[in-house]
């Protein structure tokens, strides 16, 4: 790094020094380009100093806290981990197969964790009766499942992802009755498929013979009232449950009441709490596929639950349906950590939680806010054509964040300490205030009532205990202003505190432990008041004057609001870990189709401007947070502004072969070995970051092409929608991105790999390309029929043309078909076939003229 931060100085200098007084506007173009781009690497490298790799030790997870032996504070050997709370997130059931979102909670159901300490909670955000019943049949087939998975220690724990998998199944497996288990489990998972891809037609069918017999009772009592029969009749097309009953989410009809921006608050228990100790099945008979009589058949918790959504509020996408699953799960199963997943990501490493845990658990855990883990894919084509693998961040981007105060929140796969979502404070961030000093805690709360320019600067303590602050009003008054008027909220806090402290031996100076033992117990059973009181917290006007979505919970005012969230926590000195695991911990899909690839990076790049103009930006975080991870910080904010510089860069060669000069005046020995120096430099770094992280060559080519790619498609829009949002207020919104689920039998698997879908996006690129081609046939032909040629300045602007056309290579493939052949697309009334016709005749009369010439 430092060897070609040298070269780069050097050759900066030079160039600055030596203008091209031929061509002066092209020279200035490229200098100030190129000093750019090396403020931009310097960013990049600079986090990149102390990378991490990080190694764990279950056994002695299991050793401290799962005991196999009795005792005084343990008599019946349960459990001392504490709880977790998984969170699963959907909206659109046309977009998120509830196929793939019912295989991602069974692999949760069957993880490989304390049952009694697990609580799943779907979030469905778009309140659809498809995806409530769908939930409904994965409880009823994680009967089956779970003690399958048990019983003949399955992986991964997705049934999809293991009865799709190609190795062999007997691998590894001792047990004699395994295969007649599989067989009645294959049967038993493919009638469930057939139920869940049925549910939207069964649905209709059912709500349209519901609706049509309340038609036919209106009309009788029409009749009966002595109303005209041929009047005609409203009656509300519903949505109606299996029980005869109207559901009380969206309806197909969006009825008022009953659309997706306006319907009622739903929770609903799919699976009870487990109890504390195991419970042995049966043997096999009419009600069990499989004998489990020495298998544990106890299940996780599970919730359904879809917040209340009205007309006139800001309801906060993603973020909103986060802290409302915090609020219902604070009153519910109050899990002192919490598991976030998209719906297409699902547990591959049923150890995962575990692993997890080992990191929070540990001596110096307590300052932990999360534990992230890298993203896996599936469904990715061969050649990772459009870097969807994403390598080059999570294994070397990621890792070396991890030897600083940790690697960025990406928005699924992470564990969070509860606490720490809350808003509160790192143990060290406040040592010196006295940890969980009453006094403090009192001038603190009196401190937030006060109006201050930044917030971020009051450290929030946690209370010890829920007694602490019984009898102080002021205090309580101040939290509920905080977190809201829910008084079972406010108590959990707490509860939630202690059951993610370090044990006594493990704890810091100044900090509080917790006796070993203390969380083997049973916990307490919901009552009605309880599920009530869940309800209460979701509704859409719960957060109003309140902290949540400013400084507790998930942050608003972001499209990236994962990046935003872990932002604060870093800012208030936490810290975070990365964890990669021998196996993928999670593993779930991504887009690869061009046009939905450009979309999910425009919507991320977007979030980055806004980062970069609000108070997110890293220039003003706080001291506690380290020099490095600030700059980490502020080049995600000020990434897509290179595109900038990079779509002038990439016209730059076609300019300079159009006009027959060159961006230097010529090209000597001095430039050209500059440019030797930079490359062979870059390579050396290439390689020693491959070396390192494991990844391949051609993952980080992959990642070089569509760094360009998407710098001169995406990341131009996405500057120009951030200004227009910043300076006009003009919102942004975004499609939800389509997960794909397995596909049939006989089906190319990588059919959406290419179809074409146009968009206004792909005219930069576009234009660069056929702007490149055009130039260097030009600059071929004028120079070829020249008296005094000038090869060296032809072979300067045709190289970087090439090194242009190189890293697009990926995306002219993506325009043409599987065989190889360009897309019929429509650009302005030509399709492309015309569009390149009328190309290659103004290429062919530009050659004809200088040959005539």
């Amino acid at each position: 790094m430092v060897l070609r931060l040298g070269v780069l100085a050097c050759f900066l200098t030079w160039r600055i020094l030596h203008p091209n007084h031929e061509a002066i506007w092209l020279w200035l173009m490229s200098v100030v380009c190129e000093i750019w781009f090396a403020f931009s690497w310097v960013l990049d490298q600079l986090p990149k100093l102390c990378p991490v790799k990080r190694v764990t030790d279950l056994s002695v997870l299991k050793e401290r806290f799962e005991s196999s032996e009795p005792n005084l504070r343990n008599p019946k050997k349960l459990s001392d981990l504490p709880g977790i709370d998984v969170f699963v997130s959907t909206a659109d059931p046309d977009k998120e197969p509830p196929l793939v979102t019912a295989n991602t909670i069974l692999s949760i159901l069957a993880v490989d964790y304390p049952v009694e300490k697990v609580a799943c909670y779907l979030s469905d955000d778009g309140g659809s009766l498809v995806t409530f019943e769908a939930l409904a049949e994965a409880a009823s087939f994680a009967r089956v499942w779970v003690p399958f998975c048990r019983k003949h220690k399955i992986e991964p724990r997705n049934p999809e992802a293991y009865f799709g998998q190609k190795r062999d199944p007997l691998k590894n497996k001792v047990r004699l009755d395994f295969v007649r288990d599989r067989r009645r489990v294959k049967r038993e998972y493919d009638e469930f498929k057939v139920r869940i891809n049925a549910l939207p037609d069964s649905i209709r069918r059912r709500s349209d013979a519901y609706n049509a017999q309340t038609e036919i009772r209106a009309k009788k009592k029409q009749v009966e009232l002595g109303v005209n029969p041929s009047e005609p009749i409203k009656v509300p097309k519903a949505t109606w449950m299996a029980d005869g009953s109207h559901w009380h989410g969206t309806w197909s009809s969006a009825e008022d009441g009953h659309s997706r921006g306006d319907h009622e608050g739903i929770i609903q228990i799919m699976l009870v709490p487990a109890s504390a100790e195991p419970v042995f099945g049966n043997e096999v008979d009419e009600e069990n596929l499989i004998d489990t009589t020495d298998v544990d058949v106890r299940l996780p918790m599970l919730v359904y639950v879809s917040r209340e959504k009205r007309p006139g509020f800001d309801h906060n996408k993603k973020a909103g349906a986060m802290n409302a699953l915090v609020r219902a799960s604070a009153i519910m199963s109050n899990g002192a950590f919490i598991l976030n997943l998209d719906c297409d990501h699902y547990i591959y490493n049923s150890l995962a939680m575990r692993e997890g845990m080992c990191f929070m658990l540990d001596r110096g855990g307590d300052k932990i806010c999360y534990v992230q883990f890298p993203q896996r894919f599936e469904g990715i084509d061969p050649n990772d054509r459009y870097a969807n693998h994403n390598t080059v961040f999570f294994d070397v981007n990621m890792r070396a964040l991890d030897g600083l105060q940790g690697p960025m929140y990406v928005g699924t796969g992470c564990i969070f300490r509860r606490v720490a979502l809350y808003g509160f404070s790192p143990p060290r961030a406040t040592e010196h205030h006295g940890w969980f000093g009453r006094q403090k805690i009192r001038k603190l709360l009196r401190k937030s009532k006060e109006k201050k320019k930044d917030e971020e600067d009051d450290e929030m303590l946690l209370p010890i205990n829920g007694n602490q602050y019984e009898d102080d009003d002021a205090a309580r008054a101040s939290l509920a202003k905080q977190f809201g008027n829910s008084t079972s909220l406010i108590d959990s806090i707490a509860v939630a505190e202690f059951g993610g402290r370090l044990l006594h031996e493990l704890r810091g100076k100044g900090c509080l432990g917790r006796p070993a033992g203390s969380l083997a117990v049973q916990r307490e059973p919901l009552d009605a008041s309880a599920l009530a009181e869940a309800v209460s917290v979701i509704t859409c006007f719960y957060e109003d004057k309140t902290e949540w979505g400013k400084r507790v919970g998930w942050i608003y005012g972001s499209v990236t609001e994962d990046v935003v969230t872990g932002y604060r926590m870093h800012n208030r000195g936490w810290r975070s870990v990365y964890c990669v695991t021998k196996g993928d911990a999670f593993r779930g899909t991504a887009p690869i189709n061009l046009t939905d690839r450009l979309n999910q990076v425009l919507r991320w790049a977007t979030g980055s401007v806004e980062i970069f103009f609000s108070r997110n930006n890293a220039l003003c975080a706080s001291p506690r947070m380290k020099f490095l991870q600030r700059v980490a910080y502020f080049n995600v904010g000020i990434y897509p502004f290179t595109s900038i510089f990079l779509l002038v860069y990439c016209v730059l060669p076609a300019l300079s072969l159009f006009s027959g000069k060159f961006i230097v005046q010529t090209l000597d020995v001095t430039f050209l070995v500059f440019l030797l120096a930079i490359t062979i430099t870059l390579c050396m770094l290439a390689l020693l970051e491959i070396k390192w992280s494991g990844i391949t060559l051609h993952d980080w080519w992959r990642n070089e092409q569509f760094w360009l790619i998407g710098g001169t498609s995406a990341h131009p829009a996405a500057v120009i929608q951030g200004l227009l949002k910043v300076i006009a207020g003009i919102d942004i919104s975004f499609t939800l991105t389509s997960k794909s689920s397995a596909p049939e039998d006989g089906e190319d698997e990588f059919s959406e790999l290419y179809e074409f879908r146009w968009t206004t996006l792909m005219i930069p690129p576009i234009t660069i390309i056929m702007f490149n081609v055009i130039a260097i046939g030009v600059a071929i032909s004028r120079t070829v029929y020249s008296p005094f040629p000038q090869w060296s300045k032809l072979l300067g602007g045709v190289f970087f043309s090439f090194w242009v056309l190189s890293h697009l290579y990926p995306f002219a493939k993506g325009l043409m078909g599987k065989k190889g052949r360009f897309q019929r697309l429509c650009i302005y009334g030509l399709d492309s076939s015309a569009l390149l016709f009328h190309c290659s005749q103004c290429i062919y009369t530009l050659l004809w003229g200088l040959k005539e010439s």
